[in-house]
C-alpha cells in the first residue's frame, strides 16, 4: 500500500483474543477510527498481528499499544521458560508448601496449583538478614559456582532469586542477580518486581515474572524487528501502557493486559455518555471478564491466576470460561454443561465450516437466528447453518429432548445451551456488584466483546439493569481502550512503621519512589506537565493480616479509620496501627482518540437501516423480526424490540419488551423492558 506523508502520524491498537485478533487504527488529522478483525493464531501469536497489520496502510511513524496473551497463555498452559528457583538456605520448600488456606472450604479433595518450578530446581544459598536488613549471617558466594553447574546441566533458562527480607535490603539478593546474569541467565530478583513482604506471596509473582518474560520477550522481539512501528507499547493488567523495553523483563505486569483494556475502553465510552457507575461485559470467543467501575477503576494486589498469587497491580477483575465459542456438552450424568473448553480461532465453532464438530454457543445463536448466517464479519465469512443445526441436533439427541411447543429439537437444545450461559455469566456479574454490597440497578451494563451483544440485554432484565449500553466499537472495545490508557507505574516499598511515625518521617521514604516515578515517566517521552506522581499508604490495625490503602495525607490516621468504618461497619479510634507499605503510581496522561459526533437522523423512524426480516426464537417464540444495519443507524433513531442490529463486526439483539435509541457518537443505548 502506498504510504501516508511522513509526518502523518498514527495510533494502532492490538488486543489478541483467544478467537480473534482485534486492530483499531487511528489517523489523528483526519480523526478517524476504523476497525477490523482476524483470526487469532495461537500457535505463533504474531502471525495474526503480522497478518493485520498488513491490512493497513504504511505508516513510518505510529505509536502502537498490544494487549498481548502471550505472557498469560504461557501462564495457563504451563509452556513457559525452564526456570529455576533461589532462595535463601532453609527455605528451598517455599513454593510447595505456599500458604495453609484451602482454596475450597468444602471440597475434601481440593488440588492446590503445582509450582511452576519443580523441587529439583530448587535451590538454596547460605545468607541471612534480620527483619531490619541487618546481616546475620553473610552471603557465601562461593556455593553459586556449584549452582551454576546445576543450571547448566540442567537447561535451565531463567532464575527466580527471592531471599528474606531482601524488600529491606538488596545487598545479597543483587550480589547473587548480578553474578547469574553474568553466567547468561534470564534473572528476575524479588526486590526488582515486588519489593514487598509476604515471602511466598513475594516469591510467587518473582517466579511468575521469570516464568512467562522469556516467551514475552521473545514475541515482541520477533514483532519489533517486523513491524516498523516508532513507538511500540504494551498494556499492563493494571489499564496503564508501559514501553516494550520494561515489558520484556516484566511480563508479570501483562497477564490480564487484554481485559484491562477493555475495562479501560468502556469507562472512556462510558464518561463520554454521562455515566460514571457502571458493571463492564466483556464476552468474547474462549471467556467473559466483569468488572465493576464506581467512579474510577479498580486496581487489586490480590489477584490469584491459576492458583498462583501476583501481587503486583491489576484491574479488579472476574473472569468465567463461558463465550461464544465455549462447548456444550453432557456430562456422566447426562446433564448439559457450557464450558470451560472452547472451540477457539481453530477449529472454531462448527458454524464456522473450518472443521469443529462440537456445538458452542455461538452455533446456538445461529440456530435460532440471533446471528445471521450471511452478516458475519461484514459478510466476509459465512457462516454454516445447516451444520451448526446438525450438531446442536446431536447434542438434543444425547440429551434425550424433542421437539416442543413449535420448537425442533434442535432450537430447544439451542435455547437450553443459551439459558445455561446465561446463568454462568450473571452469576458473574452479580459477583462483582451484589456480593460486594452494590446495588446493579444504580449502573449502566457496558457490554462489548464479539459475543457480548447477543446476551447484554437479557443479562441485564435478570439484575434489573435499567440500561445497557453498546458503543459503536464493542467488538473492538478493548483494542480501543489501549489506546485510551495512560503510561502507568506502580511501586511499592514494605516500611513497617508504627501509627505514631511522624509524617515528615513518611515523606522522606516517599522520596525515593517518587523520583524513581518521574525518572520512569521521563524514560517513556512523558512531558512533565502531563505527569502526576501519587503517593499511598497500606495500614492495619495492629494485629491484623490484611492492609487498606489510604491516602497519602497527614491525617492518614483519621483516613483510615474511616475507610475502615465504611468497608467493615466499624473502626477502633483509639487502636494502635501499623504503616505496613508506600505505595506510589506515576501516570502520564495520554490523549485518547475522540469519538466524533454523527450526522443525526431526520426522524426517529430506523427503516432507512433495515436490512431484512427473519425469524428469531425467544424462548417458546417464533417471530418474524427487522434486522438493521448497524452502521447505517444515526442519531436519533428509535428501535422497538423484538429487533436484532447487524454490524461488520458484532451482533446486536434487542428484546420484545426492550426500546433502544443511538445516541450522538452511535453508542446503542437499550432500555431494558421486563418479561411479558
Amino acid at each position: 500500500m502506498t504510504p501516508y506523508p511522513a509526518d502523518e502520524r498514527f495510533r494502532i491498537g492490538i488486543d489478541i483474543g483467544g478467537t480473534f485478533t482485534d486492530f483499531v487504527f487511528y489517523r489523528e488529522t483526519e480523526n478517524c477510527i476504523r476497525t477490523f478483525k482476524v483470526l487469532s493464531t495461537p500457535s505463533n501469536p504474531a502471525e495474526g498481528v503480522v497478518a493485520g497489520m498488513a491490512m493497513l496502510p504504511q505508516v513510518e511513524r505510529a505509536t502502537l499499544v498490544h494487549g498481548s496473551t502471550v505472557a498469560t497463555n504461557a501462564l495457563l498452559e504451563r509452556k513457559g521458560a525452564k526456570t529455576a528457583f533461589l532462595t535463601t538456605a532453609g527455605f528451598r520448600d517455599l513454593l510447595l508448601i505456599g500458604r495453609q488456606t484451602r482454596i475450597d472450604m468444602y471440597d475434601l479433595v481440593a488440588r492446590r496449583a503445582q509450582p511452576l518450578v519443580p523441587p529439583e530446581l530448587c535451590y538454596e544459598i547460605t545468607e541471612r538478614l534480620d527483619h531490619r536488613g541487618q546481616v546475620i549471617t553473610p552471603l557465601n558466594e562461593s556455593e553459586l559456582d556449584g549452582i551454576i553447574d546445576s543450571l547448566r546441566q540442567q537447561a535451565v533458562e531463567a532464575v527466580a532469586v527471592v531471599l528474606l527480607f531482601s524488600f529491606v535490603n538488596p545487598i545479597h539478593e543483587q550480589a547473587v542477580a548480578q553474578r547469574l546474569r553474568e553466567a547468561g541467565w534470564f534473572v528476575t530478583a524479588s526486590h526488582e518486581v515486588l519489593p514487598e513482604f509476604r515471602e511466598y506471596e513475594r516469591a510467587s509473582t518473582t517466579v511468575v515474572n521469570a516464568y512467562v518474560s522469556p516467551i514475552l520477550n521473545r514475541y515482541l522481539a520477533d514483532l519489533d524487528a517486523r513491524l516498523p512501528i516508532e513507538n511500540f507499547h504494551i498494556l499492563q493488567s493494571n489499564g496503564g501502557r508501559m514501553s516494550v523495553v520494561q515489558a520484556r523483563t516484566q511480563g508479570v505486569r501483562s497477564i490480564m493486559s487484554g481485559p484491562a483494556g477493555g475495562v479501560v475502553g468502556a469507562r472512556y465510552v462510558a464518561s463520554q455518555a454521562g455515566y460514571e457507575h457502571l458493571v463492564t461485559f466483556d464476552m468474547g470467543g474462549t471467556s467473559t471478564d466483569v468488572s465493576l467501575v464506581w467512579d474510577s477503576i479498580p486496581v487489586t494486589t490480590e489477584t490469584v491466576v491459576d492458583g498462583l498469587p501476583i501481587r503486583v497491580p491489576v484491574i479488579d477483575l472476574h473472569t468465567i470460561g463461558s463465550g461464544g465459542g465455549s462447548v456444550a456438552w453432557v456430562d456422566a450424568g447426562g446433564v448439559l454443561r457450557v464450558g470451560p473448553q472452547s472451540a477457539g480461532a481453530q477449529p472454531g465453532p462448527v458454524c464456522y465450516g473450518q472443521g469443529g464438530l462440537h456445538p458452542t454457543v455461538t452455533d446456538a445463536n445461529v440456530v435460532l437466528g440471533r446471528v445471521p448466517a450471511d452478516g458475519f464479519l461484514g459478510g466476509t465469512m459465512s457462516l454454516d447453518r445447516t451444520s451448526a443445526d446438525a450438531a446442536i441436533r446431536r447434542l438434543g439427541e444425547a440429551l434425550g429432548l424433542s421437539s416442543s411447543s413449535g420448537l425442533s429439537i434442535e432450537q430447544v437444545t439451542a435455547q437450553g445451551v443459551l439459558d445455561i450461559v446465561n446463568v454462568q455469566m450473571e452469576r458473574a456479574l452479580r459477583v462483582m456488584t451484589v456480593e460486594r454490597g452494590y446495588d446493579p440497578r444504580d449502573c449502566v451494563l457496558v457490554s462489548f466483546g464479539g459475543a457480548g451483544g447477543v446476551h447484554a440485554a437479557e443479562l441485564a432484565r435478570h439484575l434489573r439493569i435499567p440500561t445497557v449500553l453498546i458503543p459503536p466499537y464493542a467488538a473492538t472495545l478493548s483494542a480501543l481502550g489501549m489506546l485510551a490508557a495512560d503510561v502507568r507505574w506502580d511501586d511499592v516499598q514494605t516500611i513497617m512503621l508504627p501509627g505514631e511515625t511522624a509524617f515528615v518521617e513518611l515523606e522522606r521514604r516517599a522520596k525515593p519512589l517518587i523520583e524513581r516515578g518521574w525518572m520512569v515517566l521521563r524514560e517513556q517521552g512523558i512531558d512533565m506537565s502531563r505527569g502526576h506522581v501519587w503517593c499511598e499508604l497500606d495500614i492495619r490495625y495492629a494485629g491484623q493480616s490484611f492492609e487498606l490503602a489510604v491516602p497519602f495525607t497527614a491525617a492518614f490516621r483519621e483516613e483510615f479509620d474511616r475507610i475502615h468504618e465504611a468497608r467493615y461497619g466499624y473502626c477502633q479510634p483509639s487502636a494502635p496501627v501499623d504503616i505496613v507499605n508506600l505505595r506510589v503510581r506515576a501516570v502520564g496522561v495520554q490523549e485518547p482518540p475522540p469519538i466524533a459526533k454523527r450526522e443525526p437522523a431526520s426522524s426517529p423512524d430506523p427503516s432507512s437501516a433495515l436490512w431484512t426480516r427473519r425469524p428469531v426464537v425467544f424462548e417458546t417464540v417464533v417471530e418474524s423480526v427487522p434486522h438493521y444495519r448497524g452502521a447505517a443507524l444515526r442519531p436519533g433513531h428509535r428501535l422497538v424490540g423484538p429487533a436484532v442490529v447487524v454490524h461488520d463486526d458484532t451482533t446486536i439483539l434487542v428484546g420484545p419488551s426492550d426500546r433502544a435509541t443511538v445516541d450522538p457518537v452511535g453508542n446503542l443505548l437499550i432500555e431494558v423492558g421486563t418479561h411479558d
